[in-house]
């Protein structure tokens, strides 16, 4: 699907606000809890992170339906993953799903991070989120040691992956 617009905003922004309480709504049905991680606003400020609000177009509005974001993690030392930042609060809207807005909101994180200077992304899902694994996997994550609020989770599952200077093409 095309015409997806990603837009750079603080992370206490009205839209961004609106889909994080969504996604953490999500969490609820899913975990019995919402993602309780530590955040800060400032943790998504460049130059050591961002966040992202996506919009289409829809009867002449622009609709937020999606949201990423990536806040620096160099407390993190996983071999090989050089300077590493962390995926955060990828979420795609449920009326939206299935038209690869996923696959653009990553593919424009890992673009911006790489821009910034690091050479890798981590992330935290769920087992109850095998989409969102299946994103992931396909994308070339693969299992990190876990770490963060969430590493002795047994529902955490924890993917990394360096990115490629090629990638930033584009």
């Amino acid at each position: 699907m095309s015409g997806l617009r990603l837009e750079r905003v603080g992370y206490g922004h009205e839209d961004a606000t609106r889909l994080v309480a969504q996604v953490q709504d999500e969490y609820r049905s899913l975990y019995g809890g919402p993602d309780e991680t530590p955040l800060e606003p400032e943790m998504f400020e460049p130059p050591t992170g961002s966040f992202f609000v996506g919009y289409v177009e829809e009867d002449g509005a622009q609709v937020p339906v999606a949201t990423g974001a990536w806040r620096s993690h160099l407390d993190l030392d996983e071999p090989g993953l050089g300077r590493i930042a962390e995926i955060k609060r990828m979420y795609v809207v449920p009326s939206h799903r299935g038209r690869g807005l996923s696959k653009l909101v990553l593919a424009h994180l890992e673009q911006d991070a790489l821009r910034a200077g690091f050479d890798s992304l981590v992330l935290e899902t769920g087992t109850m989120q095998p989409t969102a694994i299946a994103l992931y996997t396909a994308a070339g994550y693969a299992a990190v040691t876990p770490y963060g609020h969430y590493r002795c989770s047994p529902e955490s599952v924890h993917l990394g992956r360096r990115l490629s200077p090629l990638e930033q093409a584009g």
